[in-house]
């Protein structure tokens, strides 16, 4: 049977792909549809139709499953930034699992492998320390902020997203207010014009410190004492920045940072260590599940206090400065020069002595360190970027042949493709975390150890 776009049919979904999109068959013939999860017997329209596959939109749910949940976002099924909310948090944490170890099965070539450790949420809900809402104007001319349907840049409108913190409605509702006031326009993608792109909004969870950042399209902003006057008595204010991105690209942060009132950071704690964070810092957004990762990554590494340790791809120091608790030296290495200007900063804040930085690409710097000044390591620590490591360090590292490598990994796909490459040469994988960084969404932090040969 041939299947076109418009077909409406009745499937039952049997699996999740990737992106926490059910999936299901008819008559062979595989339909991807977003909203439903397994044990779903759903009604679907085809909105696209391949040969031997198509994606499907939900149109109603003929029986669900019992894993089914009822969404606590109203906006949930139009904003699609929360795709496994349709689905009980335990069956969440075994989706997750499940990714883990498929990947590391599938591409990974590992058999026989399992998590050691599931570490999921208490409470779910209003875990993030950031919040980036886009600004602009609905439909009918209104001014709104909120976040990007999935594949979109169209606005669905909202101001309390469930994931953030309850006063980030509070702070705009008075952003928007000043701007009605002010005649302040929102920054339209389509003609490059008018004013507020984004509103970056930060919170201290163990601090109470809050930062607001407007991104605007231009060097200043109309009233601007107004602004200031608008939201400092707010308990908690501690910065007020704007900041400069004038140019026409989907990259929500430009590099000038102007101050506005109170100072240009607000501080926060992992652990007992404390982190100075700017508009343009990169911080881990979930804090209680940071001290979680990082303190596995702590223990995977098993440090005596003698151990030189590099950690690569470092950012702000903030996996370095856990380490350096427990290390004789610990060397980061990261390509962003103002991450390593925070890293420095907040080693000094927390009077940590036995950590260094270096400011290039961990493929670059690492292979030089080693090959002309001979520093060894005997624990090295990576936490790289979606895209897995680079080849280049793969192989210094294989060369450097530490005891021990920890990879803290955001792409568990990249992850299998690395570890395959380091255990077919001297190493082998000794265990798995799993850690769920973002409840309500697809994405999953995964901590490995392993130990040479």
């Amino acid at each position: 049977m041939e299947y076109k776009k418009n077909d409406i049919l009745t499937i039952d979904i049997e699996d999740m792909g990737h992106d926490g999109e059910g999936i299901g068959k008819s008559e062979g013939y595989t339909l991807f549809v977003k909203d439903t999860v397994i044990g779903d017997r759903a009604e679907v329209k085809i909105m696209k139709a391949k040969k031997n596959y198509g994606y499907a939109r939900l149109l109603r749910i003929l029986r669900p499953s019992p894993d089914r949940t009822e969404p606590k976002c109203p906006v949930a099924r139009a904003c699609g930034g929360c795709q496994l909310q349709f689905l009980s948090y335990e069956k969440q944490l075994e989706f997750k699992k499940n990714k883990v170890l498929g990947n590391l099965q599938r591409i990974g070539g590992f058999s026989g492998i399992e998590a050691d450790k599931v570490m999921g949420m208490e409470e779910p809900w209003r875990y993030r320390n950031k919040a980036q809402f886009p600004v602009g104007r609905s439909k009918e001319g209104k001014l709104i902020t909120g976040f990007y349907a999935g594949r979109t840049h169209s606005i669905v409108a909202s101001r309390d997203c469930l994931l953030g913190v309850e006063v980030n409605k509070e702070i705009l509702d008075r952003i928007l207010a000043y701007m009605e006031a002010c005649h302040v326009e929102p920054y339209n993608e389509k003609t490059g014009k008018g004013l507020v792109r984004h509103i970056l909004l930060r919170y201290g969870f163990k601090t109470g410190e809050i930062m607001v950042c407007l991104i605007i399209n231009g060097n200043r902003i109309p009233a601007q004492d107004r602004l200031a006057a608008a939201l400092m008595d707010i308990p908690g204010m501690t910065s007020i920045t704007l900041n400069v991105n004038t140019k026409r690209n989907n990259v929500i942060l430009g590099e000038k940072v102007i101050p506005v009132w109170g100072k240009e950071y607000i501080t926060d704690y992992i652990g007992t260590v404390q982190y100075q964070i700017s508009p343009l810092s990169f911080y881990q957004v979930n804090p209680i599940q940071t001290e979680k990762l990082y303190g596995t990554a702590l223990e995977y590494a098993g440090l005596t206090g003698n151990e030189t340790v590099w950690d690569l791809y470092c950012g702000i120091g903030t996996i370095s400065l856990f380490l350096a608790q427990k290390a004789k030296q610990v060397y980061g290495v990261e390509i962003v020069p103002a991450a390593i200007e925070d890293a420095k900063r907040n080693a000094k804040l927390n009077k940590i002595a036995n950590a260094e930085f270096f400011v290039g690409k961990a493929e670059e710097v690492l292979p030089e360190k080693y090959e002309k000044e001979g520093i060894q390591a005997d624990v090295i620590v990576v936490d790289p970027p979606r895209k897995g490591c680079d080849g280049a360090v793969l192989q210094t590292m294989l060369k450097m042949q530490p005891e021990k490598i920890v990879y803290v990994s955001c792409d568990s796909a990249t992850l299998a493709r690395d570890l395959k490459l380091l255990c077919e040469n001297a190493y082998q994988l000794e265990k798995v975390a799993v850690c769920d960084m973002f409840p309500q969404g697809v994405h999953v932090e995964t901590v490995c150890l392993l130990k040479r040969r």
